[in-house]
């Protein structure tokens, strides 16, 4: 089903025109649950992965930020018990419970896999996977048609206490035979399991982060925002769009902007992904897409970034090769 952005309330740029010379595109990817293949693209779902190329793993063990570790296995069983009893209380009306047969299979609130399994490698978890075709926004090496994203599904202190982002990028053409079962990780942070979405990408356009205009253009705008009394404003409804997407720019909302340089050669480096917590504000933001049932959950990938905040991965432009970066907002 298509997925379509509504207009902006307003139209920021024909107010201040200077805004178009710090604007770009950006696909929002809409991802929602369902059964994508390894031909598709994906957010959590099976990836073109070439069968003699070894699964990547992660070596960092108990160095680790350790929360209650579950089985992947147990994830999804809270997921799939907490979504039916969602669905049966939107069906009835019946405020949202708990049966004593879905209550028995839930582990305990404070239980968790022990520590020692985090002493084995570490299979890394599909995070997504995009076809050129299918994002207008697409970025990647002359010949590649394929960008496949993958994090440890652990914490690393290192990384802002985030997971720790890997990139491929393939021509799918050369895949041969493919994998066709990877390995699975012993133990998760849950809220590093993404749930398998297909997605449906919708091209929109975004304007800078107000703090990362030229300043006389960020003081008028925040004039201007000061003097109207409607719920509306640059940084949240005309600017920027939550949820996951390709491209665009960063929301710089938890901390000042930072300077993402590429740590290979000082390049700065450019918005690739982003992964959110949530797709949009509220219980209906307005980012929220027109086609959207009205009780649809706002989080539909199950991740959990921080306390409800988004990764943004970041690209370096002039390599490729040089590593990613990211950063919690």
């Amino acid at each position: 089903m298509v997925r379509t952005t509504p207009p902006r309330p307003l139209d920021v740029a024909a107010l201040f025109p200077e805004l178009r010379d710090h604007s770009t595109t950006a696909t929002r990817l809409h991802p929602r649950p369902g059964a994508a293949t390894p031909a598709d693209s994906s957010v959590g779902g099976p990836l073109l992965w070439p069968a003699d190329e070894p699964w990547p793993v992660c070596t960092d063990g108990r160095d680790h930020e350790v929360f209650d570790l579950l089985t992947p296995a147990t994830v999804r069983l809270k997921r799939r018990i907490y979504a039916a009893a969602q669905a049966r209380a939107d069906a009835t009306g019946v405020p949202y419970f708990l049966t004593d047969e879905e209550r028995t299979q839930l582990p305990d609130l404070d239980f968790s896999e022990p520590t020692s399994l985090l002493d084995q490698p570490i299979p890394l978890v599909p995070v997504a996977q995009l076809y050129r075709r299918d994002v207008p926004d697409f970025a990647g090496p002359d010949g590649t048609d394929l960008l496949q994203v993958l994090w440890c599904p652990h914490l690393h202190p290192d990384d802002g206490y985030n997971p720790r982002v890997r990139l491929y990028w393939r021509r799918s053409a050369d895949v041969g035979r493919t994998l066709d079962a990877p390995d699975e990780p012993a133990v998760v942070h849950e809220d590093s399991l993404p749930t398998p979405c297909v997605v449906h990408p919708e091209q929109i356009r975004e304007y800078q982060y107000g703090a990362l205009l030229p300043e006389d253009l960020d003081a008028r705008i925040s004039a201007w925002e000061e003097a109207r009394e409607d719920e509306y404003d640059y940084q949240s409804d005309l600017s920027l769009a939550p949820g996951w997407k390709v491209g665009g720019f960063a929301s710089w909302s938890l901390s000042d902007p930072q300077p993402m340089d590429c740590v290979e050669c000082g390049a700065a480096m450019t918005l690739l992904l982003a992964a959110d917590s949530g797709e949009w504000e509220g219980r209906d933001g307005s980012w929220k897409p027109v086609e959207e049932p009205a009780k649809a959950s706002s989080n539909p990938t199950d991740v959990v970034i921080g306390r409800g905040y988004a990764l943004y991965v970041f690209r370096c432009p002039t390599s490729f090769d040089h590593p990613p970066a990211t950063a919690m907002q």
